[in-house]
């Protein structure tokens, strides 16, 4: 892959310990890898977190660090173990212990989109999943381990704030038993990823914006959740799932009439957020990338 895999904005100044972040929202696909796939440009977008990077360009006016993943989840998926290899896709890769998320095709280098399409019609060579590790996976996580290291160096604690979209459809079995079909999805893997008072207070922020909130079911936090979240040492992580209906047409992955109006009010609801992480060593002086 050519470039950069990621996009790091940094405001002027670090005003928060919250770092925004979205590990899925990258659209630079490579045209070898197009090439190599069974799916059309359009049909290979569909794991994508369209237009994240994008509702969120604002927060850097709050204080707050932003980095949005520019490789695309269907060529690697930072928020996957490195080592999360499908030995269904992948050649010299031995069956390991039983992980759903590699059983189910999304593993570090996935076999499939959304809806269990298959991204290719073989298998790879070890060296290109290995490859893409290097030029993607470790340049991400070095970067974000960097923001939350200097957010714990300067405020005493870091709140990481991993952004992800949902399908509409990820909630139609709760709608379909009488409950009000939830917008936004908080995961904390049950508590043990955010101090509760945190997570309250994002759920606040959404709730007074009017939206419906849920916390871990059906998304409860992956990799990055799990693995940038100990409470017990200072570092918080909380994912957010947004309903993609809620500004863009998922079927034609474009905005919706409703875009602009929603990231209005969004960028209101990661201002309060952002307001979570303030303290009074928040004169850390950074240049802009």
């Amino acid at each position: 892959m050519t470039g950069s895999p990621h996009d790091l904005t940094l405001p002027l100044r670090r005003l928060t310990s919250v770092v925004f972040a979205s590990p899925h929202s990258g659209r630079d696909y490579p045209a070898g890898f197009l090439e190599t796939s069974i799916l059309d440009e359009h049909s290979i977008r569909s794991s994508e977190d369209a237009f994240i990077d994008q509702l969120l360009d604002g927060v850097v006016a709050f204080g707050a660090p932003l980095l949005t993943a520019r490789a695309p989840r269907a060529y690697v998926d930072v928020n996957r173990a490195a080592d999360e290899m499908d030995p269904a896709l992948i050649e010299g890769v031995r069956i390991a212990v039983h992980n759903p998320r590699v059983a189910s095709g999304l593993g570090v280098i996935p076999r499939v989109v959304a809806g269990g399409r298959a991204i290719y019609r073989g298998k790879l060579p070890l060296s290109e999943a290995a490859t893409r590790i290097e030029q993607v996976w470790h340049p991400y996580h070095d970067c974000l381990r960097r923001l939350l290291d200097d957010a714990r160096a300067t405020f005493g604690q870091s709140i990481l704030i991993d952004m992800h979209s949902m399908p509409h459809e990820a909630m139609d079995s709760i709608a379909s038993s009488g409950i009000k079909r939830p917008e936004i999805v908080l995961g904390d893997r049950f508590g043990s990823a955010a101090a509760p008072d945190i997570v309250d207070r994002i759920e606040a922020a959404f709730e007074s914006a009017g939206f419906r909130t849920q916390r871990n079911a059906p998304f409860a936090g992956a990799y990055i959740t799990q693995t940038y979240g100990r409470p017990s040492r200072g570092m918080h992580a909380v994912q957010i799932e947004m309903d993609r209906s809620l500004y863009m047409n998922e079927r034609e992955i474009r905005p919706n009439g409703n875009f602009l109006g929603f990231k209005r009010i969004l960028t209101g609801i990661l201002a309060e957020i952002a307001e979570i992480g303030r303290g009074k060593s928040s004169t850390m002086p950074l240049a802009a990338e």
